[in-house]
């Protein structure tokens, strides 16, 4: 019962804590698909364009309101014009800055 229980005493983690785990993340299947290459490649364009706004909150310079108006910016902007390789970047980036935005209310 005592183990259960566990999780009410942990520490809550850290909004740049968070950041920093979510990186390594992100890292990891980006490296991992682009050593598969082919079309595993679009997984890395995806993922490698969320290292710098997660390395940035993760040393505590995340900027709600620039990364509000980039999230909105972005999110107008997306078409199906757009290549491929281009979409997986936007809706990459797109993601990483709901994701730390939502996180951020917390």
């Amino acid at each position: 019962m005592i183990k259960f229980l566990d999780f009410l005493t942990e520490a809550k983690e850290t909004f740049e804590e968070f950041a920093k785990k979510r990186g390594e993340g992100a890292a990891k299947i980006a490296d991992s698909a682009q050593s598969k290459g082919g079309l595993a490649m679009l997984t890395y364009n995806h993922f490698k364009v969320k290292a710098p706004y997660y390395d940035k909150a993760a040393k505590g310079k995340f900027d709600v309101k620039k990364a509000t108006a980039e999230f909105n910016s972005i999110k107008n902007g997306i078409s199906l014009n757009m290549s491929p390789t281009e979409f997986q970047k936007q809706v990459g980036r797109l993601e990483v800055l709901g994701e730390l935005l939502i996180r951020n209310k917390k």
